[in-house]
């Protein structure tokens, strides 16, 4: 069970959007647009291919941090090597601990853990995102979603650690939730 949380973590701590900022030449990305090492950051410097890369990269490690910890070790651990991904993110050891905000890894994650879940939050993120133009606060509602839905679908015990998840990408949000209060949080593509 250690091994497994490590290797999520580690799995986490991978940086796929300053990889793919320096793959494709787009230089510091914790200098453009909002200092995130994100997919949403990623684009902000105006490449499309480099954003979905990192997307897909971020999402990816949280899947797979998932599914090779349920192979080997069960579903339970399998949780927890989710919320180690996430927190792998968030706080990465490549980077001197200072990371993302755990949106993609986060619904990686959920996706492997419980799909019908996963897939309900990226619907949220989706529609949300529609209507506010606003990533964070997609993200944000999409996040909060997730633990009634595994509530609803999975079990409790799942449903509590989809919670603490949850918990630390909406408090890595706590800027963008000020200025979406104060009416000043940038749209998506601005």
């Amino acid at each position: 069970m250690f091994a497994g949380v490590i290797l999520a973590y580690l799995l986490g701590s991978m940086p796929f959007g300053p990889v793919m900022a320096r793959l494709f030449g787009l230089g510091d990305l914790t200098k453009v647009g909002s200092g995130n090492i994100g997919a949403t950051n990623v684009l902000r410097s105006g490449n499309r291919v480099a954003a979905l890369l990192t997307l897909l990269g971020d999402a990816g490690k949280g899947a797979v941090a998932v599914m090779a910890v349920h192979w080997f070790a069960g579903e339970r651990v399998a949780g927890l090597a989710g919320l180690f991904a996430v927190i792998g993110h968030l706080f990465p050891v490549f980077l001197g601990f200072r990371g993302g905000k755990g949106v993609a890894t986060f619904l990686g994650a959920l996706l492997a853990l419980s799909f019908p879940s996963g897939a309900i939050a990226c619907a949220v993120w989706l529609a949300v995102a529609r209507i506010s133009r606003t990533s964070s606060l997609s993200a944000v509602v999409a996040v909060a979603s997730a633990p009634v839905c595994v509530a609803i679908l999975d079990h409790w015990h799942l449903a509590v650690i989809v919670a603490l998840m949850a918990a630390l990408v909406v408090v890595r949000h706590s800027a963008n939730i000020r200025r979406i209060w104060n009416g000043t949080e940038p749209e998506i593509g601005s």
